[in-house]
């Protein structure tokens, strides 16, 4: 049974993005969505990379079994969140009614990062935009009756 997104864990909104948006690019992502599946990543590349830090420490610079295993996770880890990175990186650009080519603004040395540092914690357009409905509150055709569309 599906639960409904209100009572969805960090984890939840991991596995939502990585499963079943793994290549979306279209539609919207909200805030929750995004920044909880930013937080599950870096959480899950941190243990191995602590591994991998130890494996160097303890085996005087060498690899050893541990190490060469913690280095094979966090590329499957990398490698295998890389698309859904994008994916919910440009549907939350969506949300806040701007383009997923804006991504492209990380490549300006410091100021590129925190503009879409900006519009990353930036509350989505309210209702439907551009790229689809409101994923923070969905169409509700009946209690829209009477409201004057702009």
């Amino acid at each position: 049974m599906k639960k409904a997104e209100s009572e969805y864990t960090i984890f939840d909104w991991w596995k939502k993005v990585v499963f079943e948006n793994f290549a979306n690019f279209s539609g919207r992502a909200r805030r929750k969505e995004y920044w909880s599946f930013q937080l599950v990543n870096i959480l899950l590349i941190i243990i191995p990379y602590i591994f991998l830090i130890i494996s160097v420490f303890s085996n005087r610079g060498e690899l050893g079994a541990i190490g060469i295993l913690s280095a094979f996770l966090l590329v499957f880890i990398v490698l295998g969140t890389f698309v859904p990175s994008l994916a919910v990186v440009v549907r939350r650009l969506h949300d806040t009614n701007r383009s997923g080519w804006n991504f492209l603004l990380g490549l300006v040395p410091f100021f590129g990062g925190l503009i879409l540092l900006y519009f990353y914690f930036s509350d989505g357009s309210v209702g439907r935009n551009s790229y689809g409905n409101d994923p923070k509150r969905p169409h509700n055709e009946i209690s829209e009756i009477g409201v004057v569309q702009e």
